[in-house]
């Protein structure tokens, strides 16, 4: 199932950011009285009515301004607003209606999206100001009254938002397919790559459209399975978005990550790792999603006897939190080892599924208890009482001590490395999490 996506736009100023940490109960966005301050976008889930929902927040846009960086403000926000189920459009009440409110509600009545119209900037207690009314006029429905700084309003807001959503966000594809997403930065080759598949296999079921945010979701069955390839580089075709612009491949990457089952990260070899290379596949880590990460135009890469070796030692040392991925070396365009892709895919997905009986983790885990020693600290050495898996995709270990705080990251590490030794987890995530028994009574 996936979350409903609900951006938040409106010019400068009008308190944008302030209501989206008050929804989100933390100060996330950069708050200031200053135009332009929220240059990109800002994404976090929020809880509404059992609803979880994807807030974006958006920098302020001015319609008319060729300031460089209200340009770029303004691609950002044209982008959550393509990608949103339901915009939230703020006013300022204190400013009334201005030309570029107008402008911006002619733009939002085009994208043909939901939108709620809130007022921001009603602090006042009492009867409803006839300003109020004057928003009627930009053709968006009943304008909400709402107050930022005192939340008063939000919830009418949320409610709102929720009527424009349907009951559940279900994906109508196959049970039996495994969803892959197609992530990295612009140019990497994500279209090439799903474009080579589809221009090969014979097998094509369907081509779909994205439910909720239009990408371009391919449904391919072939002699290794079924997939549904999320390609996250065909979801907006305008010519409009630039690839300088970095958060756009990493929202994208977000709202394909949560949809897949598996993560390929595409790296251009020409290019090398790059910092949103590495902002990319963190994203896929941090969801605990398996992942083969993919160096594609090898074709195009001057090569001698430790050519692989050393491309594959940066890959490692500058995405060191996930060295369990396999790596790949393709070209999309000649189609050089891109079969390879479905085995890795079906085996990184497999190992994120394995489960492990209680009783041959905690013979392992004494073993290793045994070769190194857990930490002390001030004359108290930690105890490890036993371990049990809880879940998978990402598989999920709970560990069972005297004192969470002895258990220092090197040692977790430790303990995750003999699980990888042991047991493979190749490719997949391993979630440790430390809960504290009582020293006297550590079976309960």
């Amino acid at each position: 199932m996936s979350k409903p996506i609900v951006a938040i736009v409106g010019r400068p100023n009008v308190g944008k950011s302030t209501f989206f940490n008050k929804l989100c109960g933390k100060r996330i966005s950069i708050v200031e009285d200053t135009p332009g301050v929220t240059r990109d976008r800002i994404y976090f889930e929020t809880e509404w009515a059992g609803r979880t929902l994807m807030m974006i927040d958006t920098g302020g846009i001015e319609p008319d301004n060729t300031d460089l960086i209200m340009s770029h403000i303004k691609t950002q926000a044209q982008i959550a607003i393509d990608s949103a189920d339901v915009i939230i459009y703020m006013c300022d009440f204190r400013a009334g209606v201005t030309a570029d409110d107008r402008e911006l509600s002619q733009m939002l009545r085009k994208s043909k999206k939901p939108v709620v119209l809130a007022v921001n900037k009603m602090d006042s207690i009492g009867a409803t100001p006839p300003e109020f009314y004057e928003f009627y006029e930009l053709g968006l429905g009943d304008p909400i009254a709402l107050s930022s700084v005192h939340g008063t309003g939000s919830g009418d807001v949320l409610e709102k938002v929720c009527e424009y959503l349907p009951d559940t966000f279900e994906e109508d594809e196959d049970e039996d397919a495994i969803k892959v997403a197609v992530i990295g930065r612009p140019n990497a080759g994500k279209s090439s790559l799903v474009n080579r598949i589809l221009g090969e296999e014979r097998m094509i079921v369907s081509n779909v459209a994205g439910t909720t945010r239009d990408a371009i979701d391919t449904n391919v069955e072939n002699k290794y399975g079924k997939y549904v390839f999320i390609d996250t580089a065909g979801i907006r075709k305008s010519g409009k978005i630039e690839d300088r612009i970095e958060r756009y491949s990493v929202l994208r990457a977000q709202l394909a990550v949560e949809r897949a089952d598996v993560c390929v990260i595409m790296i251009d070899a020409t290019v090398g790792v790059t910092a949103q290379d590495e902002r990319v596949a963190g994203i896929a880590h941090e969801n605990g999603k398996p992942s083969v990460i993919v160096i594609n135009k090898w074709d195009l890469v001057e090569k001698d006897g430790k050519t692989l070796d050393n491309m594959r030692k940066d890959v490692h040392a500058a995405l060191s939190y996930m060295t369990y991925a396999p790596v790949l070396f393709i070209s999309a365009k000649t189609g050089q080892r891109v079969d390879r892709i479905f085995e890795l895919v079906n085996y990184v997905n497999d190992q994120s599924q394995m489960r492990i009986s209680t009783g041959l983790l905690n013979d392992v885990l004494n073993d290793a208890i045994t070769r190194v020693q857990p930490p002390s600290d001030k004359g108290k050495r930690l105890k490890i009482y036993y371990m049990t898996q809880t879940g998978i995709k990402a598989p999920t270990f709970v560990i069972f001590v005297n004192d969470a705080e002895l258990f220092h990251f090197s040692y977790q590490r430790y303990i995750e490395n003999k699980l990888r030794e042991v047991f493979g987890f190749e490719g997949t995530p391993i979630k440790l999490v430390i809960r504290e028994k009582d020293d006297a009574n550590p079976s309960d």
